[in-house]
């Protein structure tokens, strides 16, 4: 007879006493790390299922035996736990689901404002246009999402060629008393000088949001019935330029894969998903179409698929899913993008897949979104088309991923063995890279990059601001980043509950199983003497330093505890793969060193230091002076005049500046 296990016990209970109610639940190991969350519209009859069956060895049954708490909480409808359960998984970044990266917000395209009456600001009566990403405004039209910079550019190069609409920042366009280039080569009409009346400028506005949100064909014909109206009025010059840029328009929409006219109204907005999975890893190709034009796609790359996959099939076949069978991990992979990738982010009205989507998430994702929201599986005619232009670029960059993961682990074994690192598991090397850039001793910074798990890990970079030193020491300034990095992590080790746990507790990073410094035998005997006081391995530290001539390729290795330089060679995997690192450290440690360069020139951290500076009183100051040089360069009076600044916080403005 077994013994009782009280903790098995103890989760028992706790599923028995569970509401048949929707809601969310997370599980979590011994040490604390969450395990899996998942949503349910009955949390008991959902949890019991893990406890209640006998799942051998699969990926589930591993997990379930290292379940050692669970939490729930309960929500109201299935839209509320869709919306709780990828809030949590993006935050909690739990080993069994399938994660995609928090990526940055997507680009768009911005037309300011509203054409304001007579009388406004001539930079409010000619709204512009520009390219935008963060936070939307009210006050402004947005176009988009794009899915990428290069998307939204060549949207607004159209936008100058067929509209005309300016792009110059308002204190650009206030100050004007002649013409840009950009009036010369007719991609402006020229507002800021009077060239084009407000009416008409506003009329072009129209023009342009219509063409953006997919009016091509009414756009169309009213350029044509504007052109025989200055045909019939004689202005034949006025109509050639009309004429001009019908054919500019037309022009654009026969490279679109289909004319405007041919597709629906629930076309016009469409994004179009295609699954790949191939090598243990998998991707999602989104392609998006707004106002009926095909604006390009990216590729999104998922971790933890098998944990995930399985998962999801599992709870697929308690449903009675025939997708468990086939097609299950692409399934659950297209799912779980649909459910984290659409928080936030706009929703289209049609979503085109392969793959068929469980019914009751297009429900609820519409229901949090606000909008009604159709999926269609194996579409036709031109969506047919999209999704398999978004398979084919799936399928590319999945090859692509597979082939440049498989060259980053030869690498990253290369540097195991060449360096005799006493790693059994090659996906669990962890390197921290340290670089220190400044401009003759201004704005010195330090860089920190992560290598794990064969990449860039962006998210864990850091940068360091030296202060302290004398300029130009970049002794001082790594023996300032190095303690400062590793003195908490050292003070953790040194705690009765062990590394790891002591990590955990307090939020830090693993130590590193290399450290790697740019420099040679002066900068390792400084990192030599950090880690001698805070009692860490000196085998860990490992100098870059560059060779003869200092030519790529000809670096050494230089070490901490006395071994003698290594020479990798300049084709070596492992030499590739140090100096990626060390390139990465020194690009890091460069723009930061530049951005603070730029702020303490400028004078901008002051100006925001200034108590009373808020950051609309701040907006006026540099709209009105047109910078933080020209703020400093005002006199109290003139900062007075400003709307919101008093003649005390003007005096303390100009003090500060000075």
């Amino acid at each position: 007879m077994s013994e009782p296990d009280p903790v098995r016990d103890k989760l028992l209970a706790e599923v028995a006493a569970l509401p048949g109610l929707p809601g969310v639940y997370r599980y979590f190991d011994a040490a604390g790390a969450v395990l899996y969350v998942g949503k349910a519209i009955n949390l008991k009859r959902r949890v019991s299922s893990y406890f209640h069956k006998d799942h051998g060895g699969t990926r589930i049954g591993m997990m379930v035996a290292r379940i050692a708490r669970l939490e729930t909480t309960v929500v109201r409808t299935e839209a509320e736990a869709l919306l709780l359960e990828n809030n949590l998984i993006k935050t909690l970044n739990p080993k069994f689901n399938i994660l995609f990266r928090d990526d940055k917000s997507y680009p768009y395209l911005k037309i300011t404002g509203r054409p304001g009456p007579e009388g406004t600001a001539p930079a409010q009566r000619f709204p512009r246009m520009a390219y935008f990403r963060g936070a939307v405004d009210r006050r402004h039209r947005y176009f988009g999402p794009y899915p990428n910079s290069w998307a939204v550019k060549q949207t607004i190069q159209l936008m100058q060629k067929v509209f005309r609409l300016r792009t110059c920042e308002d204190t650009v366009f206030s100050h004007r008393s002649r013409p840009c280039l950009l009036y010369q080569i007719q991609r402006c009409s020229g507002p800021c000088v009077g060239l084009i009346s407000a009416e008409q400028y506003a009329r072009d506005v129209r023009d342009a949001e219509r063409f953006l949100l997919g009016e091509q064909d009414e756009v169309i014909a009213d350029l044509q019935a504007q052109m025989m109206s200055l045909a019939d009025a004689m202005a034949f010059e006025q109509a050639a330029e009309v004429r001009d840029r019908i054919g500019s328009l037309s022009q654009v929409l026969q490279q679109q894969a289909v004319e405007a006219s041919s597709l629906s109204a629930a076309d016009k907005d469409v994004d179009v998903l295609a699954v790949r999975v191939a090598g243990g890893r998998a991707c999602v190709n989104l392609a998006m179409v707004r106002g009926s034009r095909h604006l390009g796609d990216r590729a999104y790359f998922p971790t933890h698929v098998d944990e995930g996959a399985a998962m999801g099939a599992e709870q697929a076949d308690e449903r009675g899913d025939e997708r468990a069978a086939e097609g299950a991990v692409e399934t659950a992979v297209l799912e779980a993008f649909i459910a984290q990738h659409y928080l936030g982010q706009p929703v289209p009205g049609q979503l085109v897949t392969r793959h068929p989507v469980d019914p009751a998430l297009i429900a609820a994702l519409g229901e949090a979104a606000g909008v009604r929201v159709r999926a269609t599986q194996q579409p036709r005619e031109q969506r047919r088309i999209w999704l398999e232009m978004a398979e084919k670029g799936a399928e590319l960059a999945l090859a692509r991923l597979l082939a440049e993961e498989g060259s980053q682990r030869e690498r990253t074994r290369a540097l195991i063995e060449a360096l005799d690192l006493d790693i059994a598991d090659a996906d669990a090397l962890r390197i921290e890279c340290f670089d220190i850039s400044h401009t003759a001793g201004e704005a010195t910074q330090a860089s920190c990059v992560v290598y794990e798990n064969h990449a860039m890990q962006s998210g864990q970079y850091r940068r360091f601001n030296i202060e302290g030193i004398t300029g130009g020491d970049d002794y001082a300034a790594m023996r300032q980043v190095l303690t400062r990095r590793y003195a908490r992590l050292a003070e953790a080790r040194g705690d009765d509950g062990g590394e790891a746990k002591a990590m955990s507790k307090k939020g830090l990073a693993r130590l590193p199983d290399l450290v790697l410094v740019d420099g040679g035998r002066g900068q390792v005997a400084m990192a030599r003497e950090v880690f001698e006081e805070l009692g860490l391995d000196l085998s860990l530290i490992v100098g870059v330093e560059k060779g003869e001539g200092r030519k790529v390729g000809l670096e050494e290795l230089v070490f901490a505890d006395g071994r003698e330089k290594v020479y990798l060679g300049h084709d070596s995997a492992a030499l590739m793969l140090v100096a990626q690192i060390r390139d990465e450290a020194h690009r890091f440690a460069i723009t930061g060193m530049r951005a603070r360069r730029a702020s303490v020139r400028t004078g901008a951290s002051r100006l925001e230091d200034i108590p009373g500076v808020g950051p609309r009183k701040r907006a006026r100051l540099l709209q009105r002076f047109g910078g933080v040089r020209g703020v400093g360069q005002a006199g109290v009076d003139e900062l007075a005049s400003v709307e919101g600044i008093s003649r005390e916080l003007a005096e303390e403005i100009y003090r500060a500046l000075r």
